[in-house]
């Protein structure tokens, strides 16, 4: 693994692993719910046509994120 980024900075066909969310009150509580936890593995799948949201695989299932919401999500690269 290399150092610690934020979700948005991942490139596509990659994947991370969750290290912290930087975001606190209803949002952070949103982002676990959908399985952004530490240790969860993340990969990007896609962009949208007009580049936001981007489309990652969370735990089995896809999910869109707006950019304001994945710079909230550290990440540590795995590949």
């Amino acid at each position: 693994m290399s150092g610690i980024d934020c979700l948005t900075n991942l490139e596509p066909g990659r994947c991370a692993v969750v290290n912290d969310l930087t975001v606190t009150g209803s949002m952070r509580r949103r982002l676990q719910d959908i399985g952004l936890i530490k240790g969860t593995r993340v990969e990007y799948v896609q962009r949208s046509p007009l580049g936001d949201p981007v489309a990652y695989l969370i735990r089995g299932a896809v999910i869109a994120l707006r950019s304001e919401d994945s710079d909230c999500v550290m990440i540590n690269r795995v590949n």
